[in-house]
């Protein structure tokens, strides 16, 4: 017999329950929070057909009744199941399965699966936003600035170039390959070489490289809270990976585990948004000399810094030789949609990472490529982080001053680069009841459970600002202070017109 106090809690005959078509189960032992396992459930239920749509969910106050939890878990878990289009909230006709969520099918469709499969509840990435409304959603950067024009002219240059008979060269076209070691360079201060540039499809594709040249369980460290898609590259790969916490220096370099790999992000650390400071990139740089590692440095966002001085990249540092594989991504600087990375390795490395690129997926695809050596090599690129970097500050500023009356009861951290902050709050007042709260606003952010792998989870609010223009970042930040302006003690702001 289990004992009561780790024994999964199960839905009791005679509530409202009693008639909901689905066991619902939760192990308060489990490193998975609540919220998390209930909307887990209730997904798979809906994608499985279980929950068939148009169901109707019980009330968030008797459900919460009927598991012993309190009610906040309760929203949080239906918040998140609206936010993905699994459940659908009208006034009037409570929350219901909403309808085409049935994707996987039964066995009259799909048969089964090989028993021996393992499918994931949820991917560890944050889904595609279709709610209305003003979404904080971070690792989102806007194209309001791009010049369509040169956008335009270089895929057009692109098109007219006749294409290859062959796949062409797995690590990139060198010229491509050039031109962002060239812009890596001015950008960050980074002197690389082409033959030590390799173009990937983005940040975790580049993990995912680099992951195939560790042996199989190998230890990796990893910030603490952190990157949770990046997290599960490795995890997917078969690493071991240790935890380190994170304060307002970055990673903690203390003491710091043996390790064949750490990966950081020490610009603008995700998702606290602190700066290593140079002494812990230097501790860092001993630590992988002394225990013969490497070390991924994360640069997703670093050209992006508003007034702040700024640190040179690990990679540049000396005590790097050897040691630092650097990551930049074009997903910030211009679109997802180009599907672009590139790392700079050790030359040593480069044929291992060449060949597991190779073997991944053959390499990049040569009219992409070929449409940013026009877009970079005429300069675009130069002037199009000038003008996103402008753009950016104004998101910034507004940010910060409007949410500048909740201080210093609320802090805002991570704010002199990037593209997103973190609004620290006070214990009493969960991060989960003010996103839910917000919600109901048509104002959506994130709390930093699903980025904390162990240990307390930190209590503030996610607030990704790249994606959205100073006028919505503005009406967003002023829903945050007045949700959290009675809770604080603090004064509401008046309404303007832009909020009626």
């Amino acid at each position: 017999m289990l004992d009561p106090r780790t024994e999964p809690d199960m839905a009791q005959t005679g509530g409202p329950l009693d008639v909901f078509p689905l066991p619902i189960a939760l192990d308060r032992a489990s490193s998975t929070p609540l919220h998390a396992q209930l909307a887990a459930q209730i997904r798979a239920g809906a994608l499985t057909g279980t929950l068939p749509a148009g169901t109707a969910l019980p009330g968030s106050r008797s459900l919460a009744a009927e598991l012993g939890v309190t009610r906040g878990v309760v929203t949080a878990a239906f918040e998140a199941l609206r936010l993905d289009g699994t459940l659908d909230t009208r006034v009037g006709s409570g929350t219901r399965v909403a309808a085409g969520v049935a994707v996987y099918g039964g066995r009259e469709r799909g048969g089964r699966s090989p028993h021996w499969l393992t499918l994931p509840d949820d991917a560890p990435v944050d889904a595609r936003v279709t709610t209305p409304g003003i979404h904080f959603q971070p690792g989102v950067a806007g194209t309001q600035v791009l010049d369509l024009r040169a956008w335009r002219a270089a895929w057009a240059a692109a098109g007219r170039t006749p294409p290859e008979g062959d796949y062409g060269d797995a690590a990139g076209e060198r010229e491509l390959r050039a031109a962002l070691a060239a812009f890596v360079g001015r950008a960050r201060g980074l002197r690389a070489t082409p033959e030590q540039t390799v173009v990937t499809a983005g940040s975790l594709s580049a993990l995912g490289l680099i992951a195939r040249l560790l042996p199989p369980g190998s230890r990796v460290l990893f910030e603490n809270p952190g990157y949770r898609a990046a997290r599960q590259v490795l995890l997917d790969a078969g690493m071991e990976i240790r935890p380190i916490p994170v304060d307002d220096e970055g990673l903690v370099t203390d003491d710091l585990p043996r390790a064949r790999l750490a990966v950081v992000t020490p610009s603008h650390q995700y998702p606290l948004g602190v700066r290593m400071t140079l002494s812990r990139r230097l501790a860092l740089l001993r630590w992988a000399q002394e225990h013969d590692a490497l070390i991924v440095e994360d640069d997703y966002d670093g050209e992006f810094r508003y007034g702040a001085t700024p640190l040179p990249p690990l990679a540049s540092l000396e005590g790097a030789e050897g040691r630092v594989l650097y990551l930049g991504t074009l997903s910030k600087l211009l679109t997802p949609a180009v599907r672009t990375g590139f790392l700079v390795a050790p030359p040593v490395l480069v044929p291992a990472l060449t060949r597991a690129r190779t073997l991944a997926d053959g390499g990049h695809g040569r009219i992409t490529q070929a449409a940013l050596i026009h877009f970079i090599g005429g300069g675009h690129l130069d002037r199009h982080v000038r003008r996103a970097r402008r753009w950016h500050a104004g998101q910034q500023a507004t940010l910060a001053h409007t949410l500048a009356p909740l201080s210093p009861h609320a802090r805002l951290g991570g704010i002199e680069a990037g593209l997103h902050a973190c609004l620290h709050l006070p214990a009493h007042i969960p991060g989960a009841e003010v996103a839910a709260a917000l919600a109901q606003r048509g104002v959506f952010v994130s709390t930093l459970h699903s980025y904390t792998f162990a240990g307390a989870v930190p209590n503030a609010l996610l607030l990704g600002y790249g994606g959205l223009t100073a006028a919505q970042v503005e009406r967003g930040a002023r829903e945050i202070v007045r949700v959290l302006a009675p809770r604080l003690g603090t004064p509401a702001p008046a309404a303007t017109y832009e909020d009626v």
